[in-house]
């Protein structure tokens, strides 16, 4: 007798496991045709995109009817204007953003990931160190920003450390709590064993973490764009290579409407790159095991 798929996804682990599971919907994928397969992408896209169509169109309209300001209320067709007409210094700031937003990213996966570890392989560190981990983030970054201009130097130096100190309490925190959340009958298993504190964190404690260490990296991956661009309005350094900060500071200040919102779109663009590229690392990475990521027929 067939079994439903729909029953499959409902059987508990101890059952049916997960990797077990996923292999089966993906071979059951493969049967499904192409056709049936458009259909359902086109309908996960299409309210997206029509609700994106009518935002945009009604905004065009209004602002075209009560002919305001472009200064104040630019049209759609203006933002995109500026944006084509600014292309090469807006693409330099893209660039230049990007680079320190990665950068700091890194420094906050490696540094919030290691410190985590090392955390959590002492209890008596981790109480010791962590309520100032907490301290540190819940310091408004504006606060000491001056602090690192005047110990880095402006430029990339402090934008990079700026972005660091804001996307590193969630690598840490919900690192940590991975680490933190083990099964206990698995730790007793080691420990029956005899495996040692490293073959402990490296085999079963940091696998385990893994869902909780991408959950800090969907966190920071946005941050880190946040974290750049607010570096670049105090410690960045302005002409031809200023990053998006830059940019969005030059144009508001010469009320150049409608490149402030090219700048901003393009922040949010980068930003939602950002997340996409760290979500399909996410899915690469857990959907053959984790529940969070397999796939799903609803």
């Amino acid at each position: 007798m067939a079994v439903d798929s729909k029953y499959l996804q409902i059987l508990p682990d101890e059952i049916f496991p997960a990797r077990e599971r996923a292999a089966w919907m993906s071979r059951m994928e493969e049967g499904v045709p192409f056709s049936r397969r458009l259909l359902m992408l086109l309908k996960q896209l299409l309210p997206p995109l029509v609700a994106f169509v009518v935002f945009i169109g009604g905004w065009e309209l209004i602002a075209s009817l009560t002919n305001a300001p472009v200064y104040l209320v630019p049209k759609p067709s203006d933002i995109v204007k500026a944006a084509i007409e600014n292309r090469s210094g807006l693409w330099v700031s893209v660039r230049t953003t990007t680079f320190e937003a990665v950068l700091g990213f890194i420094l906050s996966i490696i540094l919030g990931i290691a410190g985590a570890i090392l955390l959590a392989s002492s209890k008596w560190i981790e109480k010791s160190v962590y309520p100032y981990a907490i301290i540190l983030q819940t310091i408004p970054i504006v606060a000491i920003a001056p602090l690192i201009v005047i110990w880095f130097d402006a430029g990339m130096n402090a934008i990079v450390i700026i972005t660091f100190l804001i996307g590193f309490f969630p690598m840490l925190s919900n690192t940590l709590i991975g680490l933190n959340s083990t099964d206990q009958n698995m730790s007793n298993l080691f420990y029956l064993y005899n495996a040692n504190g490293f073959q402990t964190m490296w085999k079963l404690r940091i696998p385990a973490a893994l869902p909780y260490i991408v959950a800090g990296l969907k966190i920071s991956c946005t941050l880190s764009v946040v974290g750049a661009i607010v570096g670049e309005y105090i410690a960045g350094i302005g002409g031809g290579q200023g990053g998006l900060g830059y940019a969005i500071t030059y144009a508001a200040a010469r009320l150049k409407t409608p490149y402030l919102f090219a700048c901003g779109l393009s922040a949010s663009a980068l930003g939602i790159i950002f997340f996409l590229l760290v979500n399909a690392f996410a899915k690469w990475l857990l959907s053959s095991w984790h529940e969070s990521e397999m796939k799903r027929d609803n």
